[in-house]
């Protein structure tokens, strides 16, 4: 009799290939195994495959996502400069939905009813490999194998491998967590996993020690247009020859680390370190643009509507209707955010030290204290009449009616102060014991008073 079939979402490491074996000798499945490449770290996905293929797999499919994953979804992160809890870039939480959508293609090109992936039961990715598969196909049904199995540890985990002959990377001394694509680097486990530990520099590829970074500052000139960057320093390029240049010019210069107590999504803080140089560089330059090009409402709206994206898509709603609805809003902020920014990388640092474009609305000569100005400052009167009129009318009546308000120390100097309406009310109620107050309301609700 024929086997069900389960694609995976496999990437070599030591958790999905755990996962590779157990799900044909615990579940008996048929697997094929899906290895996607968003610009991860490796030494040759063919060699993951023949990995997977030596393990028995039905098949292993190499798909390669870059452009896709820089055109259709880094491009949304920086239209919305995307950070969780304004710190994180979420490169994560960017790549779990790509990836999502080639498992359901291959789950319905192979007739696959299951999809299975390698997350734990406490993690974020769970979460968003799950809901995009549901939101793209609810038919599907979803195996999570570190849910099920009796592997509490990592060790385990190892140990379990060495004995079913499965090769995994992974070693007792070397027991980080690793996720990587083209947006950067998150490291987890280990001795990270006490938030007092200052991180191993073991843990960094990417960038070097900002104490070892050159001793001279180095400027990128970047160049955007509708919020995308194409150029650095005059040379054009795509927008993914970008990231892989900028990361190595700010990586280079020891800028892009982040070590940060992060608040997961089922409930738990949880000590994470991320190396994302280019990612930071290009937020930080694509915000100055905006502060010189978006009008001062849609700039200031167009904050709380950033963090709402980042919140949607860390909780795994990629593909959510609140999601798309929020990418037509910011894709409107960018038509004309066109222009070039100037920043310098220096020793773990990275500064916006010049901004330029056509649509720039900074005026000279209505910003300048110089000769030029042009600002009508006998305007400024009637405005500010205006703008406080509703304050300045609750002011007075508060003050008049002896409310509650800041007392200035001439004030205090004079003693108590003349007792208003308010004061008076307020002695009144403070004197009446309420007791036919309470008697009424005990009527109300029983019928009859209540005695003591």
């Amino acid at each position: 009799m024929a086997k069900d079939k389960v694609v995976l979402a496999y990437s070599g490491g030591l958790d999905t290939s755990v996962c590779l074996k157990w799900l044909q000798d615990e579940k008996n499945l048929d697997v094929i195994a899906v290895v996607g490449d968003v610009g991860q770290e490796h030494d040759g996905l063919e060699e993951v495959k023949e990995k997977a293929l030596s393990l028995g797999v039905l098949d292993c499919l190499i798909v390669d996502m870059r452009e896709a994953f820089v055109d259709e979804y880094l491009s949304k992160a920086l239209y919305a400069n995307a950070m969780y809890e304004n710190k994180y870039p979420l490169l994560s939480a960017l790549s779990r939905p790509a990836i999502s959508k080639h498992l359901v293609d291959a789950a319905h090109k192979y007739g696959a009813k299951y999809i299975a992936h390698g997350c734990t039961g406490k993690g974020n990715d769970q979460v968003r490999f799950e809901a995009s598969i549901m939101m793209l196909d609810p038919s599907i049904e979803i195996i999570a194998p570190v849910r099920e199995w009796d592997l509490k540890t990592r060790p385990e985990e190892i140990d379990w491998a060495l004995a079913h002959g499965v090769p995994v990377p992974a070693t007792k001394d070397n027991p980080y967590s690793i996720d990587d694509n083209l947006w950067g680097r998150a490291i987890e486990c280990g001795v990270l996993e006490d938030p007092w530990a200052e991180p191993p520099s073991d843990i960094y590829t990417m960038t070097v020690d900002p104490q070892d970074a050159p001793d001279e500052p180095e400027y990128v000139e970047i160049k955007f247009s509708k919020g995308i960057p194409y150029a650095l320093n005059d040379k054009q390029m795509s927008f993914m020859g970008v990231i892989l240049e900028l990361n190595k010019i700010a990586g280079a210069n020891g800028f892009g680390r982040i070590d940060m107590i992060e608040n997961r999504l089922v409930g738990v803080k949880s000590r994470e370190c991320y190396e994302v140089p280019g990612a930071l560089a290009l937020i930080e330059a694509h915000k100055a643009l905006e502060d010189l090009c978006l009008e001062r409402e849609v700039l200031h709206y167009k904050l709380g509507i950033e963090q709402s994206w980042a919140t949607a898509v860390y909780n795994g709603l990629w593909f959510s209707p609140l999601k798309e609805a929020l990418d037509a809003f910011l894709a409107s902020t960018q038509q004309c955010l066109s222009g070039t920014v100037k920043v310098k990388f220096y020793k773990g640092s990275c500064t916006v030290v010049g901004r330029k474009s056509a649509y720039s609305l900074y005026d000279y000569a209505l910003a300048t204290y110089d000769a030029d100005d042009a600002f009508d400052h006998g305007a400024a009167k009637g405005f500010i009449d205006l703008h406080t009129l509703s304050a300045k009318t609750w002011a007075s009546n508060r003050r008049q009616e002896g409310a509650p308000a800041d007392v200035f120390s001439a004030e205090k100097a004079q003693g108590p102060l003349k007792k208003g309406k308010y004061d008076a009310v307020t002695e009144i109620v403070k004197e009446d014991d309420h007791s036919d107050i309470v008697e009424e309301a005990e009527q109300a609700m029983y019928g009859t008073a209540v005695k003591a």
